[in-house]
């Protein structure tokens, strides 16, 4: 079905204009992190952000979230300007699950629902449905220390999904998890698009990752962060795991690593590339010294 945009209402759930970022560092003067970024999320959207690492994806994710303000630019949600975190509007899923360790994992979800003002009422049953849809009722009376990595990063998607938001930014969320994990949450976290029509925001260094859960990839330059290029993936959500055998996928995912490259040649490549030369030097030096002797 094709969405006739209404005058006067914005079909973007997320604008990001003109977005730069700066911080001092007493050793280093002031590190830029960000560049004038500029970016339109759709409703809707799975977007992810893919880059160098320290190019400052996690930053850009924050500044969305309110919870990093800009040096310079905006961010609107939903039209209205960010001026910090919004829990009615947006929730977020870390790399790290942050549940508190004296909480079961239902009482984390009611503590969650209590931060956002939900009536006492509602709490139980819709922490009861978070649970329920990520697969953890049999646990949601234990405790995090009791639960495996991938279940205590499914109980921080449960609290993230009982917020009812409509906007979920996830920070890295599957990157401590094994493989089959990271990939059995990845198909899960399609099938949830599919359900919901959440508008996603996900920060991730994995190609097969960003290619099979994204509608669109923005790639990022290193630091200060721009923006490099978009790819568009076309395949419709949930995404079946055929998906990732696909000639389509292929190609997308090395589309994506072309455009990497260079970038990570920047942050690593470099360094290791400049390191190699002065051994060269070194050891070219001692053979020279060798002879003379």
């Amino acid at each position: 079905m094709r969405v006739v945009p209404v005058p006067g209402v914005t079909q973007h759930a997320i604008s990001v204009a003109g977005v730069s970022h700066a911080y001092a560092r007493p050793d280093a003067g002031v590190v830029q992190t960000l560049n004038s970024v500029s970016l339109d999320i759709r409703k809707g959207e799975l977007l992810c952000l893919i880059g160098p690492s320290g190019c400052g994806k996690s930053t850009l994710l924050n500044i969305i979230g309110g919870l990093v303000s800009p040096t310079a630019g905006e961010v609107r949600v939903n039209g209205q300007p960010v001026r910090g975190p919004a829990p009615k509007e947006v929730a977020y899923v870390f790399q790290e699950n942050t549940l508190f360790p004296w909480n079961t994992i239902l009482e984390n979800i009611k503590v969650a629902l209590e931060f956002q003002g939900v009536p006492v009422s509602e709490r139980q049953d819709r922490a009861n449905q978070a649970i329920e849809a990520v697969g953890l009722s049999e646990f949601a009376h234990s405790y995090p220390h009791q639960l495996s990595g991938g279940m205590k990063q499914r109980a921080s998607l449960a609290r993230a999904l009982s917020l009812q938001t409509d906007i979920l930014l996830m920070d890295e969320p599957f990157a401590a998890l094994d493989e089959q994990t990271r990939t059995y949450l990845g198909e899960e976290l399609s099938v949830l698009l599919a359900a919901t029509n959440k508008t996603i925001v996900l920060v991730t260094h994995s190609l097969t990752e960003a290619v099979f859960l994204a509608d669109r990839v923005v790639v990022m330059t290193a630091r200060p962060a721009e923006i490099k290029a978009t790819i568009n993936v076309n395949t419709g959500h949930p995404r079946e795991p055929s998906f990732t055998t696909s000639a389509e996928f292929s190609d997308l995912r090395n589309d994506l690593y072309a455009l990497l490259r260079d970038e990570i040649e920047k942050t690593v490549g470099g360094f290791v590339g400049r390191a190699a030369a002065r051994d060269r030097e070194r050891r070219a030096v001692a053979g020279e010294g060798g002879a003379r002797s």
